[in-house]
């Protein structure tokens, strides 16, 4: 599988809080670009892991390719999910 997602609902199917939990998280793994040409964007977002919104439901899809590029963000995002007790899956297309 190429892609791993987190789903914004918890395993008992509750929808995860706060709103934002996506962005914030895939803000932890961004990174601040100082480009005074672009207005209102100084964070960007990994290659890797993006929030996203599926099906009406906040998500973040994270690249399997993070497993190797960075083992330890790799283990804290899984770890997040677990802890958290959010729906994952994996898949070979990426979502829109």
């Amino acid at each position: 599988m190429q892609y791993f997602i987190i789903n914004g609902l918890t395993k008992e199917g509750k929808k995860f809080r706060p709103s934002d939990w996506a962005q914030r998280l895939a803000g932890v793994l961004s990174c601040f670009t100082p480009d005074p040409t672009v207005v209102g964007r100084q964070i960007a977002y990994s290659e890797y892991v993006t929030p996203n919104v599926i099906d009406g439901i906040s998500c973040v899809v994270i690249e399997n390719k993070l497993r190797d590029v960075s083992p330890l963000a790799w283990k804290f995002i899984v770890d997040f999910a677990e802890s958290n007790s959010l729906q994952t899956y994996e898949t070979d297309v990426k979502p829109d």
